[in-house]
């Protein structure tokens, strides 16, 4: 497979040689199209994640986010916090 690069990418290629970065173009080209699968792998499990949140919220499986239930949640995370600190006797007094 032959491909062209255009005249910025040449450039840029050709200077990530100069600097060391790579020894070969087609080093540059292996390495982009490595990085290339990685971020479709990573779009795919996304993709699915987010298949499988919709169809759980079509099984009624999702809880409301509302600002009293955001507000409930840091409370909630803040006691647990506290609760931590105080057992590890790193607690201290005057905070928030």
């Amino acid at each position: 497979m032959k491909v062209e690069l255009t005249p910025d990418q040449k450039a840029f290629v050709r200077q990530a040689i100069k600097s060391g970065r790579f020894r070969r173009e087609e080093d540059a080209v292996h390495e982009a199209l490595s990085l290339w699968e990685e971020r479709e792998r990573r779009r795919f499990e996304i993709l699915a994640a987010l298949d499988e949140a919709e169809a759980s919220l079509a099984r009624g499986e999702g809880i409301p986010i509302t600002e009293e239930s955001m507000k409930a949640l840091a409370e909630e995370t803040k006691q647990r916090g506290r609760a931590r600190l105080a057992a590890e006797g790193r607690l201290t007094t005057g905070g928030s």
